[in-house]
């Protein structure tokens, strides 16, 4: 069972990073194979070899099975037709509304609606457009039918190196399209097609969880108005991580105590735990109980349906999956009477979690739940002495952080150096106090739990933040190359072995490549530019040897989220960057400058180039701070940079804040030369074209105002001649950037074409003598990805 449930895992895990689905003819000979290595290595042979056939006769099983799942889910899509379209849809509201900055956003399950349209979508209904023409939002709540005017569209998200995977995330969740809901206008004669949103039934019956789930949510929120840990008191009670502030998930994330703060398999054990030791107590104490059916049997049952009553009004999420098998296959051994081992409960779980979600393997919560049940069976089982439970405690703890530690460098590119300490401290009083506090507030008809569950958090929630505030608590670094990952696993092994083996140190020296061995970065006169895709807005890293430059920061989400934080940050972290020589913010619009703040106050930066206005807030950051004026001009490793405009004598006042003051920045290295240029519009082109004629040609040139057509003016377009024009544009903007015409005249000029809604980030890596030219969803496509245009990753052309 171990190696047929670590077989069928390699093989879902290989699939879902297939750029392409098999077709047919290749899923019937895995499955044939598959077939023939089940009935060729049976129990008969030795031992090895049964083993070794069941590996790989599950790893083709896992693989194909994966693939039909994923052409059944990828054949319920949006029509292209459809997209941008007003069409009318009813439905149910399917899971828990999230309010949001601007409005709410929910699942939805389509029962009736046009042809070519998915069976769950997410819409979003923003504030000020709520059917009584007030400000509020759209009264939804889970589990009422509604009839609705959408916009839909098919989903797509940012493609950045060490990114989210937005797309993957929704494909998992078996979402389809995202959109938005259309509200008759208010404009006099311009109704339009829309009709009003109307509520057709208050429940449906077959969503009576979700509707359970959110009567709990208002509970408690009712029960702590303005109080700041309510919200967690949610997660844990009902499993919404929504519910907690972006601020205390870094919290978490510092300490190493995330896991704790959604339904873990710890919690889900605690409840089911709980609930068959009263079943038991009770059973034994009634002698026509106990004559009906053992108590342990009664137990194992009630333990398994406690956890399965845990699971649904928790969402199902992957831990409480995983656990939740696992308290199954227990419950049906000691229903049988078959002792088994805790490492085929362990693949038993994993094989059917893998079975009913192959998505599952693309959730970090995946990896991270099954490998700490794994390394606390490893150190906690088959011991020859049994140490006090103090020392097992410790012990179980220092394993956990070792073993997980390569996962979340992969993950996350940080450990937090303070788990052990927190962990001790809050997965006691979490699980085995706050939780089942949270949750009889929630089904209890009375609210003292939940204001003790709350007192107590704020003693932990204090103590955390000291913890977090501590100047080494976390460990940040770049994320480690692939094959470095399985010799520190095996080192971490080695090295947990029980006491008595021999060379146990030896592990150690395993490990090193995964902290020592860098990414690949650009060597002397190198340039290596990486348009990011941040939608609509701009962010540009150039790299030289030992330089980097942040050229903008992205647009700004709402009050808690930008580009900063989202995209930035992970992919410096992710290339080992952990601090800038330079940021140049071009100029005071949001989707330049929005994400500034988070850099800068996540890690050093020595100079802070701009044009914004002396007033503006970003100034009063710890660096130092100079306007981007014409003229200035440094070399960094055999690269030059110098900006191009605005010019001194008007880079400053309320003109700053103007498109034409953007920076221009030209960088010149021995392979090449890129331009970049910000939001210029025709004016400023005009300037630069009579001013500095013979700086402008380029082999690279980032598109002025993402291909606006108050840019890109013919003679600006003919001075510069780009051999590749980089459009850092939005999916579906509704700005239309760029513009056809803008296109137009670049192809006039013999310039190849790349954009970042089609191709997700651009990296272009000058060396003398070439050009390689990559795109992000070219690089790293996946089968579920929209079909992108964009360079052959590698492709290299003469410089």
């Amino acid at each position: 069972m171990r190696f047929a449930a670590l077989g069928f895992t390699l093989g879902v895990w290989l699939l879902q990073h297939r750029p392409e689905l098999p077709g047919a003819g290749w899923l019937a000979l895995y499955f044939a194979f598959a077939a023939i290595a089940g009935v060729g290595f049976s129990r008969r042979v030795s031992p090895i070899v049964a083993a070794g056939g069941a590996f790989i006769g599950f790893a083709a099983l896992g693989f194909a099975w994966a693939a039909v799942l994923a052409e059944l889910r990828l054949s319920d899509r949006l029509d292209t037709a459809l997209e941008g379209l007003d069409l009318p849809v009813s439905g149910v509201v399917a899971g828990l509304p999230q309010a949001f900055e601007r409005g709410v956003r929910f699942d939805f399950d389509v029962e009736s609606p046009e042809t070519g349209v998915p069976r769950r979508i997410v819409l979003s209904s923003y504030r000020g457009f709520a059917p009584d023409d007030s400000q509020g939002v759209l009264p939804v709540r889970a589990g009422e039918r509604w009839r609705f005017t959408v916009r839909l569209r098919r989903p797509h998200g940012g493609a950045n190196p060490h990114g989210f995977d937005y797309e993957a995330w929704l494909l998992e969740r078996g979402v389809r399209a995202t959109g938005y809901v259309r509200m008759p206008s208010r404009r006099a004669g311009d109704e339009g097609a829309q009709v009003p949103p109307e509520r057709l039934a208050a429940r449906v019956p077959r969503y009576w969880i979700e509707g359970f789930r959110e009567a709990a949510r208002e509970k408690i929120r009712g029960a702590l108005p303005e109080h700041p840990y309510a919200g967690i008191l949610v997660a844990l009670a009902i499993g919404d991580q929504n519910a907690i502030d972006p601020g205390q998930w870094q919290l978490f994330a510092r300490t190493g105590v995330s896991h704790l703060m959604s339904i873990s398999g710890l919690h889900v054990t605690m409840v089911a735990g709980l609930l068959a030791m009263l079943v038991s107590w009770c059973w034994r104490r009634s002698e026509t109980l106990a004559l009906a059916l053992p108590a342990q049997k009664a137990a194992a049952l009630a333990g398994f349906l406690a956890a399965f009553g845990y699971c649904l009004i928790s969402g199902f999420a992957v831990p409480a999956q995983r656990t939740l098998y696992m308290v199954g296959v227990v419950a049906a051994a000691l229903w049988f009477g078959r002792a088994t081992s805790a490492s085929r409960v362990l693949a038993a779980a994993l094989f059917i979690v893998l079975a009913l979600d192959p998505w599952a393997v693309l959730s970090p919560g995946f990896w991270l739940s099954f490998a700490a049940v794994a390394v606390i069976f490893f150190v906690a089982t088959g011991r020859a002495a049994s140490p006090h439970w103090l020392a097992q405690w410790g012990r179980v703890q220092w394993a956990v952080t070792l073993g997980l530690a390569p996962l979340l460098l992969v993950l996350f590119q940080q450990v937090s150096l303070v788990s052990p300490v927190a962990n001790a401290l809050a997965i006691p009083l979490v699980s085995f106090v706050i939780t089942p506090l949270a949750l009889a507030g929630a089904v209890l008809p009375i609210d003292w739990p939940l204001a003790l569950g709350h007192a107590i958090l704020v003693i932990l929630m204090a103590t955390l933040e000291w913890l977090a505030a501590l100047p080494s608590a976390v460990w940040h670094q770049h994320a480690p190359l692939a094959w470095s990952v399985p010799l520190a696993l095996a080192g971490i092994a080695w090295m947990l072995l029980p006491r008595g083996f021999p060379a146990r140190w030896l592990g150690a020296p395993l490990m090193v490549p995964l902290f020592a061995v860098s990414p690949p970065s650009p060597g002397a006169g190198e340039l290596w530019i990486t348009v990011l895709d941040v939608g609509q807005g701009l962010a540009v890293l150039a790299r030289t040897e030992k330089h980097a430059l942040l050229y903008d920061a992205g647009p700004a989400f709402n009050a808690f989220s930008d580009s900063g934080s989202r995209v930035i940050l992970p992919y410096l972290r992710g290339e080992g960057i952990d601090s800038l020589d330079a940021l140049v913010v071009s100029h005071d619009d949001r989707d330049h400058s929005g994400g500034a703040g988070s850099v800068l106050e996540a890690m050093p930066v020595r100079v802070l180039w701009s044009s914004l206005a002396a007033d503006h807030a970003l100034l009063a950051a710890n660096a130092w701070r100079a306007p981007c004026v014409a003229g200035r001009k440094w070399f960094w490793d055999g690269v030059s940079f110098e900006f191009l405009h605005p010019r001194a004598e008007i880079a400053s006042g309320r003109a700053a804040r103007a498109n034409n003051l953007s920076c221009v920045l030209r960088i010149e290295a021995p392979g090449g030369r890129v331009l970049l240029t910000g939001d210029i519009e025709r004016a400023a082109e005009r300037e630069l074209v009579l001013r500095a004629p013979a700086l402008l040609p380029a082999e690279a040139l980032l598109v002025p105002h993402h291909g606006s057509a108050t840019s890109s003016t013919p003679e600006f377009v003919k001075r510069v001649a780009p051999r590749l024009a980089v459009f850092a544009v939005g999916h579906r903007n509704r700005f239309g950037h760029p513009r056809e015409e803008v296109l137009a005249r670049y192809r006039e000029a013999g310039s190849e074409l790349l954009r970042t809604d089609s191709g997700g980030a651009i990296q272009l890596r000058f060396a003398p003598g070439n050009l390689r030219v990559d795109a992000e969803r070219v690089r790293a496509r996946r089968y579920w990805h929209e079909s992108s245009s964009g360079y052959t990753p590698g492709a290299e052309k003469p410089a």
